[in-house]
């Protein structure tokens, strides 16, 4: 890895609505440690990453117990309304530490199967451009519906992808490109959309299709299936 540095956000002031749980999704159990746990031990234990950054709500009551054992440090930023909001508040605080041209790896909270060789990947393929993201080619046939949930057309999957993370931009073109979005009222929902509103075409590099993000219940189990089977993987 060259001299430059890397650094990890993770946007974390999410509720989940759609896991009906008792608490956000990023706290549930998984494998013995809770979900953000898992996501933030792939990330600090990544050789190279000089810090890691979580933005979290003001009266989150589950962070504080949060353990990770690395000695990568972690941050907590205040979290936001959007996540948007959230990351641009992790990178206002990373200014104060870090360079303007600084690399960030913005990564979801709920993606804790995230492997070291998808970091890898995507730093080898973007550290030499303006910015990319880990994603995945559509594979399914896509359908184009009305309000009545009837299938209007078929759409082709052609060129499409499906957009994961981590998504890596140097730290100040993406607060200043997610700045000017929220300003327009414009809140997207990933660091890319920012970007590419300046005119950036970020460069997409394919990532693994177990690095999926928890969003209903069925997606712990499928987290903890993926998890074993990584742990086989390296025996």
């Amino acid at each position: 890895m060259s001299t430059e540095r890397y650094w990890a956000v993770v946007p974390a002031a999410g509720s989940g609505k759609r896991m009906n749980a008792d608490r956000p999704k990023q706290y549930l159990p998984l494998q013995g440690c809770t979900v953000i746990e898992s996501t933030l031990e792939r990330l600090a234990t990544f050789p190279g990453m000089s810090g890691v950054v979580v933005a979290v709500s003001t009266d989150d009551p589950y962070w504080s117990a949060v353990q990770l054992d690395s000695s990568c440090p972690v941050f907590r930023a205040e979290g936001g309304n959007e996540r948007c909001h959230s990351v641009l508040n992790a990178l206002r605080f990373l200014a104060a530490i870090a360079d303007e041209q600084d690399w960030v790896l913005v990564h979801d909270a709920a993606r804790p199967c995230l492997r070291h060789t998808d970091i890898t990947r995507l730093i080898a393929a973007v550290k030499g451009g303006d910015g990319g993201l880990l994603g995945l080619p559509v594979a399914d046939t896509l359908k184009y519906c009305n309000s009545h949930n009837q299938v209007e057309r078929t759409v082709s999957r052609d060129h499409l992808w499906r957009a994961l993370t981590p998504q890596m931009f140097r730290l100040g073109p993406l607060r200043d490109a997610l700045n000017e979005a929220i300003e327009n009222a414009c809140y997207v929902t990933d660091e890319a959309s920012a970007m590419e509103r300046k005119g950036i075409r970020p460069l997409m590099v394919e990532g693994a299709a177990d690095n999926i993000k928890i969003t209903h219940p069925q997606d712990l189990r499928l987290a903890e299936i993926f998890l074993q089977a990584q742990m086989v993987d390296k025996a």
